[in-house]
């Protein structure tokens, strides 16, 4: 599936051309006048890529610049760029090159999250809080903030469900021991103590995302749905086979005469997407 370009991209980041704006020069800025935005997206900077990016910048220096914005008291706040902060100041470096832009919070956290997004490297909860974040900041809604990061807005909604998981399950998937596909399946469960032990479960048998829709889907109660006459013609019961192996889900289908109907089951949004995808591929 084809993802739509994000935002106005790193373009809107970091002018390609030198001196396009005066505000899209590169600055040398101190270090120690830059300050962390509390607002940034991402929350987990691993010591040991930070070691990994600090000895690269001893050799090759900061090749790529930080982006900054001026607060009305003169610090400058960063924009985009704590990884490559964070290891100059452990590679020692007093300076670094600074694009500095004229944003304000809201605008700060959008150009945050375009960069991180484009990275494809934040975690589920981390991606979920910044599109928070957005909302709030800015006052809009879901398809707005879709539209000004560049996602579909199905994938921001799908990404804040997350933010219903109990917090220690959330840590999870800060942790990569579960992805969002079993965090959004777990959804389905219940209570926060049977997403707890679903989670549990996960990570102890290392689940796969469909294992655990199977795993929600029994622990449910099944309604009784009133099914029309089955026939036993033979020709439809195989199609109706082959479109379980290849739906991964229960298909049935029905005959009245010389008409009819087919019934796909699905169990959770993130089932039905699954199930949607593979009928797409199946055109």
């Amino acid at each position: 599936m084809n993802r739509k370009a994000l935002g106005k991209g790193i373009e809107a980041l970091i002018p390609e051309a030198e001196g396009a704006t005066a505000s899209g020069l590169v600055r040398e800025i101190p270090v120690n006048d830059i300050q962390r935005n509390q607002e940034q997206p991402r929350s987990r900077f691993p010591d040991e890529t930070i070691k990994e990016l600090a000895a690269s910048i001893r050799t090759y220096g900061v090749v790529q610049p930080v982006v900054v914005r001026q607060l009305p008291t003169g610090v400058y706040q960063l924009v985009a760029g704590e990884r490559r902060l964070r290891a100059s100041r452990l590679a020692g470096l007093d300076v670094v090159p600074a694009i500095v832009r004229d944003v304000d919070e809201t605008g700060a956290l959008e150009l945050a999250m375009v960069e991180n997004l484009q990275r494809e490297d934040l975690n589920p909860i981390d991606e979920a809080r910044g599109y928070e974040s957005l909302m709030e900041l800015s006052g809009t809604t879901q398809s707005d903030v879709a539209e000004r990061v560049g996602r579909d807005r199905s994938t921001v909604a799908n990404s804040l469900r997350l933010l219903d998981l109990p917090p220690d399950v959330q840590d999870l998937l800060v942790e990569g021991e579960l992805s969002a596909g079993h965090g959004r399946a777990l959804l389905g469960l219940a209570t926060a103590e049977g997403i707890r032990a679903g989670a549990r479960k996960a990570v102890s048998r290392g689940l796969s995302v469909r294992e655990v829709e199977a795993l929600t889907r029994a622990g449910k109660p099944r309604k009784k749905v009133a099914r029309k006459r089955r026939t036993d013609d033979p020709i439809l019961r195989e199609w109706e086979e082959r479109l379980q192996r290849s739906l991964g889900t229960q298909v049935r289908i029905e005959r009245i005469g010389k008409e009819g109907s087919i019934r796909i089951e699905y169990y959770s949004d993130e089932d039905l997407e699954r199930i949607l995808e593979a009928l797409g591929s199946l055109g």
